[in-house]
């Protein structure tokens, strides 16, 4: 596990936007393509709106990203909640990328259980006997310790045969689709993206608590044989000391 602590948001997604842009080019000496999974929540729009800014828009071979999404809402992708509209206002509208590099869920004229079949299919299509599968997964960490839709609670933290699923989300009055764990776990590397005081309990549980994922989904990630990162501002973990 690899921690870095950067002094605010801002602090933090600057130093996350260096660390991706070098991962990316190193990766990208090596193979063809660079495979990412973008994360929603709020954390990530100021990265994203810094990878589309200089110095860093310039210095991405955007030709040779795919971006993939780790979890969704199931809404239509105007919907203000979709994790795919704050990605294309964010980043996607603003960079030379093209349709087919794009890789996201559908949620729109299809059932839950059927996007989910689609997009697993996808994943298998380009991940399935390869070592290692993304070459990065970007997550956030809620309040409750969920990370992707894996809720606390909920059965979905513990699918292994499935590489996506979709769930009925009581508390939130809609379907969830997600990849699973062992997708993430698969990743070359994965990275959290943790940012206010609101996070310390469930941050501080996650990283030096028990282990109990029921409780603190976030647990359950563990990449092997990739790496673990967490970028953490100094709210977020100030209950690290």
């Amino acid at each position: 596990m690899n921690i870095q602590v950067s002094k605010d948001i801002k602090g933090l997604s600057e130093d996350f936007a260096k660390w991706l842009v070098a991962y990316s080019n190193d990766v990208l000496e090596k193979q063809d393509i660079f495979t990412i999974a973008l994360s929603g929540g709020s954390t990530p729009k100021l990265l994203h709106e810094l990878l589309a800014q200089e110095p860093y828009k310039s210095q991405i071979d955007w030709s040779k990203w795919h971006f993939f999404m780790g979890d969704e809402r199931f809404v239509p992708i105007t919907d203000d909640r979709s994790n795919a509209k704050m990605a294309y206002e964010t980043l996607l509208n603003h960079v030379p990328v093209k349709t087919e590099q794009i890789h996201f869920y559908i949620t729109e004229n299809i059932k839950p259980e059927e996007s989910s079949k689609v997009y697993e299919a996808l994943l298998k299509e380009y991940f399935a006997g390869k070592e290692t599968g993304l070459d990065l997964v970007i997550l956030g960490m809620g309040d409750d310790g969920h990370t992707l839709s894996l809720f606390p609670g909920q059965p979905i933290i513990h699918e292994t045969e499935k590489w996506v699923d979709s769930f009925w989300l009581e508390a939130q009055d809609m379907y969830r689709i997600t990849m699973t764990h062992p997708v993430a776990n698969h990743a070359a590397r994965v990275a959290f993206l943790v940012s206010g005081e609101k996070k310390i309990p469930a941050l501080k549980e996650v990283i030096k608590g028990a282990y109990n994922p029921d409780k603190y989904p976030s647990q359950i990630i563990q990449p092997n044989p990739g790496e673990l990162f967490w970028f953490i501002d100094e709210a977020a973990a100030a209950g690290l000391k």
